[in-house]
């Protein structure tokens, strides 16, 4: 569907039809198609992100691989014959080895 939108545009201007009406449609589609404006798709194209500018409106990152995912603190123990994992350390014995501090602890958020 964008790939027809973008030709039908390419073909559009050498034409000589006023453009700006036409790209304003096509750019209204793509929007609400898409959620993505026709530049948006072009960054993306060339970036290899997903970026739309609907995203910077909703108060997020540009390109959605920039988003900050907070990681937090995650403190894991070895119990008997498995892992455990709490928020805070365990205060009973704070010297307690933790188990793997690796990526792998650590709760995505989306």
């Amino acid at each position: 569907m964008i790939r027809t939108l973008i030709l039908s545009l390419v073909l559009c201007l050498p034409a000589a039809c006023s453009a700006v009406p036409y790209y304003a449609g096509f750019e209204g589609v793509s929007v609400i198609a898409t959620e993505k404006t026709m530049e948006d798709h072009v960054i993306s194209l060339a970036s290899g992100k997903n970026c739309s500018v609907v995203r910077l409106e909703r108060g997020m990152t540009y390109c959605e691989e920039d988003e900050v995912i907070p990681k937090p603190d995650v403190y894991c123990y070895q119990e008997l014959g498995d892992v455990t994992c709490y928020e805070a350390p365990d205060p009973t014995n704070p010297d307690r080895s933790r188990v793997g501090i690796n990526e792998h602890n650590y709760i995505q958020q989306h």
